[in-house]
């Protein structure tokens, strides 16, 4: 027997011809979208393309002649042409700063003559700082450039009177050099011939002046380069010159200076230079009749050091510039000072001090004159009377008889006698 079933519990669901299976639903075929168009972007200027900074090359640095070698041949050659001339250091430390504001780039007779002459025929040192430097370049026309050294010699006078209210630079020869020349360069306007030849003279310090002549002179020589020719400034001479001839080869030097300014193509520069470095009579002398390329001062340097310091000595000279008619002329856009003492009062600051010397007018009780009262009568003399006639001399009448003289008449006589006491 076969098993039976047992029915379940679900019951069973009826099939139906909806029942049967549905063919499968064909794809519906999407709709080809279409190609969304983006606006085109707007045209953007094309920026100018930034020029290209082409750096300049830097110039190559000259090379500095082997001094060393040429320095000793300069200074033989130049006692075989000059004679060394002494500076008379006997007078005040003053004296000799202006006789050597007088021997920049001039011979040493031309600069002893101009001092004789502006001394002699000054007052005193005060009159001559408040001379214009028009009247005082009249009194140094044997110098080349009397303009100049007549500038020089009013700004040390005024510079020293207004440090010391008196004209004298004894107390910088009391310390030390080093003392000695911050004093000297202390002075608004000296020029740095100036320092170095005082102090290599009177200070007995070791430097070599360099005035123009001089500069050119070496750069004839072939010594220095275009730099320094055009700065004016050489360094390590000291170096090579020793002290004990410092002061020799600074004479020698100075009256070669001049005599390369006054005759660049005479017989004693070409001697000079030929026995110094030959190769300079090419490179360094000009042709006949043409005259030496001028110095061309460096650019003033764009740093803020150097820019702060140049503002500060333009301000330093503004403030030791003289007011009044001896001034030099002002810039444009600025007014003229005011006389001294006709600014307003500063207010008092306090501090006690000694009153200022004023002499005031007489504002006293007024003056009466009392009128003149008229003199006196003289009084009437009184006209002498009538002189009698004068009577007749009388007749001589005999003498008394003269009586015996007894004890107490001879003891007045003899008291009559004797002297008094």
């Amino acid at each position: 027997m076969t098993a039976s079933k047992k029915p379940s519990g679900k019951k069973p669901v009826p099939t139906t011809k909806k029942a049967a299976a549905k063919p499968a639903a064909k794809p519906v075929a999407k709709a080809a979208a279409k190609p969304v168009t983006k606006p085109a972007p707007a045209k953007v200027a094309a920026k100018p393309a930034a020029p290209v900074k082409v750096e300049a090359p830097k110039p190559v640095p000259e090379k500095v002649p082997p001094r060393g070698q040429l320095i000793p041949k300069l200074h033989k050659a130049l006692k075989a042409a000059y004679k060394p001339v002494a500076f008379n250091t006997n007078r005040d430390l003053l004296d000799q700063v202006l006789v050597a504001c007088c021997l920049e780039n001039a011979p040493y007779e031309a600069a002893e003559r101009a001092h004789t002459r502006l001394r002699e025929s000054a007052f005193d040192l005060n009159e001559i700082r408040v001379t214009t430097v028009a009247e005082l370049a009249e009194f140094l026309g044997d110098l080349p450039d009397p303009a100049h050294a007549a500038l020089s010699l009013r700004r040390v006078l005024q510079s020293v009177f207004e440090s010391t209210y008196a004209f004298s630079l004894d107390h910088a020869k009391k310390h030390s050099l080093a003392h000695g020349l911050k004093v000297l360069e202390g002075m608004h306007g000296i020029p740095p011939f100036v320092v170095a030849h005082v102090a290599s003279t009177a200070l007995g310090g070791h430097m070599i002046p360099l005035d123009k002549g001089a500069i050119t002179a070496l750069y004839v020589c072939g010594l220095t380069t275009q730099a320094e020719y055009d700065s004016g400034k050489v360094q390590g001479l000291e170096r090579i010159i020793g002290k004990k001839a410092g002061v020799e080869f600074s004479s020698l030097l100075h009256q070669f200076g001049i005599e390369v300014l006054t005759n660049l193509h005479g017989a004693t520069v070409r001697k000079v230079v030929q026995a110094v470095n030959p190769a300079a009579l090419k490179d360094r002398m000009p042709k006949r009749g043409e005259p030496l390329a001028a110095q061309v001062p460096p650019p003033p340097p764009t740093d803020k050091e150097s820019v702060k310091a140049a503002e500060a000595a333009r301000l330093a000279a503004e403030e030791h510039r003289p007011a009044g008619p001896q001034a030099a002329a002002r810039p444009a856009g600025k007014t003229p000072m005011p006389p001294a003492g006709s600014g307003p009062k500063k207010p008092g600051d306090g501090k006690s001090g000694p009153k200022p010397f004023v002499v005031k007018p007489n504002v006293g009780k007024p003056l009466t004159i009392k009128p003149q009262m008229a003199p006196p009568p003289e009084p009437v003399k009184p006209q002498p009377a009538a002189k009698k006639p004068a009577a007749p001399p009388a007749k001589p009448t005999k003498p008394a008889a003269r009586k015996p003289e007894g004890k107490g008449d001879r003891h007045s006589a003899d008291l009559s006698k004797r002297k008094p006491r």
